[in-house]
């Protein structure tokens, strides 16, 4: 049987569903690779330029990790899911730059997606993609319409029942996350918004094991992903207007959401280099001073980030919002 592998970096966690049955669909096994390591950092490092931004790197280390254990790479260029909402440039040239600097990975199947063109050049990219699997459109058709309502479901199940992706990942295919499960059997001290990219939010390795410490202290933990598509996108429209990045809305949309309803306190993550984060981050940042209802903090990623560094900032953080929280229940007795 044909393997495909999938580096699980970067959209994986926005779209691994809705690939997987897609190519499953088609008569193909699909190939995840395994959870971030120093050792995929490291090479992933040894093979860009010092300038390349952290999640890059660590995309170019999953995809070494790939090398030999399947016969394709699946790797989309996304230039734009929404008409006139557009992607950042490390997106659009991911596949030729895999091709540049790992020339030992296995053929790449490289899909361009901008709704922009219009539906006829989205349909034409999918069955482009499909027809190295089957000549049959009517097949390509059936896994297009079957990968899109998992891509639904997917997203339903989150904000429905409140899972991270990780977490709905594996009720879904039954296959065990890294991500430990959040343990809320005792009494709750506060709850915590995270607001950024999934990339960044649920790569244990890179944020060290932000959302499992946050549970070890019994707090619960918020995300992007909760929200619906429709709050997100007011809570968008509330704060910037219209859109501009595609993935905006999962940090000044549920920025906007959760500083003013359902989170003692935001953490903004983002990694260093990165021109759309900081702006968008920024904003959330500014709203937050705005109200002066929501303790909001960011924090900053990059491959030489201390674990001790996050560990401090964050129980200084927590402290911080106990105190507050205790001083409010003395005001209301």
């Amino acid at each position: 049987m044909i393997r495909i592998g999938i580096p699980r970096a970067l959209l994986y966690y926005q779209y691994y569903p809705m690939w997987k049955t897609f190519f499953e669909e088609l008569g193909t096994e699909v190939v995840a690779s395994p959870p971030t390591t120093q050792v995929m950092l490291s090479v992933g490092s040894s093979r860009v330029v010092a300038d390349t931004c952290l999640p890059v790197k660590i995309f170019v280390g999953h995809v070494l990790s790939l090398v030999g254990k399947c016969d394709y790479i699946f790797i989309p260029a996304i230039r734009s899911v929404r008409s006139k909402v557009y992607n950042c440039s490390k997106f659009l040239g991911l596949p030729d730059l895999t091709r540049a600097i790992v020339p030992e990975s296995p053929l790449i199947l490289a899909v361009e997606i901008d709704v922009n063109q219009g539906k006829r050049s989205l349909y034409q990219a999918i069955y482009k993609l499909g027809r190295w699997f089957t000549w049959n459109p009517f097949k390509v058709r059936r896994a297009a319409i079957a990968a899109w309502q998992a891509h639904l479901n997917y997203l339903g199940l989150m904000s429905s029942h409140r899972l991270t992706p990780p977490q709905a990942i594996e009720r879904i295919s039954g296959a065990p996350e890294a991500e430990p499960k959040t343990d809320f059997s005792q009494s709750t001290q506060a709850t915590i918004a995270l607001i950024g990219h999934p990339y960044l939010l649920y790569d244990e390795h890179i944020n060290h094991r932000l959302i499992h410490r946050l549970g070890q202290a019994h707090n619960r933990v918020l995300t992007p992903e909760m929200l619906t598509a429709e709050e997100l996108q007011l809570a968008t429209a509330r704060l910037v207007g219209r859109a501009y990045w595609t993935y905006e809305e999962e940090v000044v949309g549920a920025g906007e959401s959760y500083l003013k309803s359902g989170a003692d306190g935001v953490i903004g993550i983002m990694t260093f280099g990165c021109g759309p984060d900081s702006v968008m981050m920024n904003m959330v940042e500014r709203q937050a001073a705005r109200l002066r209802t929501t303790p909001f903090m960011s924090i900053t990623l990059e491959e030489h980030t201390a674990e001790a560094g996050i560990v401090t900032r964050l129980e200084a953080f927590l402290d911080m919002i106990d105190r507050r929280k205790r001083r409010q229940l003395e005001v209301c007795v």
